[in-house]
């Protein structure tokens, strides 16, 4: 990394927090990895569009949410990261659709269109995330996922400019989009359809309590490790090859369910990635079959360690 305090002091005006040197694994879910160069939480758009449109391009930019579905690698993240905050955490209901922040947790998102009786956005109560990683990713479970119930995301790009991206625009695919370069979700207008308060909040409880049941939501874990391959399920193959309770150091695949990787206790981000890449090679092995990271993997290893 440069030197932090050099970067700081480079840094265009913010109305936001400037912090250098910050400590990234106590705001991950996995509770790994070093720290971010820069960290950067602006008040609101337009100051995150002005501090973009002023930060010389060489400088590298990172943005984070909830970091539920992301791995910090040790070494830590050089350059500006990005977090949301309370700026960006409005939530507001219209005609046939709710409009929230980038900031807002997708559990909430969905208790607030039950509360406004919109049904069809239950699945977000499933995903540990936030609403602009959830546009990003095009996150979803339980049969329905973002593309299907978003209108339009707001995005301050790179160069500083905010605009506004209907959902065909976005190039939603399985898990993922086609963002513009750099852009970053700053708020989304989810639609749905008129429904029952009372059924719609007993579909988010339902969805939970599956979750709860099968899923390892109280360990340190970073969601779904790896995406389903055409028509067959991560989980399946891993299950086939034998990685059930596999561990690398304090990194364990998740005996409750094998598409999930946990931290134990002590463990390095580099244990839970190396984990993840002997996983990969065995199912590899097994049946031919290459599966791709869901998770993020951001940064760089310490020295003396290998990237995977």
């Amino acid at each position: 990394m440069t030197d932090s305090n050099t970067l700081a002091a480079r840094l265009p005006p913010l109305s936001g927090r400037v912090q250098s040197h910050v400590a990234l694994a106590p705001q991950t879910w996995f509770r790994v990895g070093g720290p971010a160069e820069v960290l950067v939480k602006p008040a609101d758009a337009g100051d995150l569009a002005g501090f973009l449109a002023a930060l010389p391009l060489e400088v590298p930019v990172m943005v984070i949410g909830a970091a539920s579905n992301l791995i910090v690698r040790d070494g830590g993240i050089p350059g500006v990261v990005v977090k949301l905050t309370r700026g960006f955490a409005g939530i507001s209901v219209d005609a046939g659709g709710i409009v929230a922040g980038a900031a807002v947790l997708d559990g909430t998102l969905a208790e607030h269109a039950a509360a406004a009786g919109l049904a069809g956005l239950e699945f977000l109560c499933g995903i540990p995330g936030t609403v602009g990683g959830a546009v990003a990713m095009n996150a979803g479970c339980y049969g329905a996922d973002v593309s299907q119930c978003l209108d339009w995301a707001e995005l301050v790009t790179r160069s500083g400019e905010l605009v506004r991206c209907e959902a065909p625009a976005l190039g939603f695919r399985y898990r993922s989009s086609s963002l513009p370069p750099g852009g970053v979700v700053v708020r989304a207008r989810f639609r749905g359809t008129p429904g029952e308060p009372a059924a719609i909040a007993a579909r988010i409880a339902e969805i939970r309590a599956s979750r709860a049941s099968s899923q390892p939501v109280r360990s340190r874990t970073g969601g779904s490790t790896f995406r389903n391959p055409p028509d067959m399920t991560a989980w399946e193959l891993i299950e086939a090859a034998g990685c059930r309770g596999l561990s690398r150091g304090a990194a364990q695949v998740s005996e409750k369910h094998c598409n999930f990787l946990i931290n134990t206790g002590g463990a390095t981000a580099a244990d839970i990635e190396g984990l993840g890449e002997e996983v990969r090679r065995r199912v590899r092995e097994a049946s031919g079959v290459e599966l791709e990271w869901e998770i993020r993997r951001l940064g760089v290893p310490l020295p003396g360690e290998r990237a995977q």
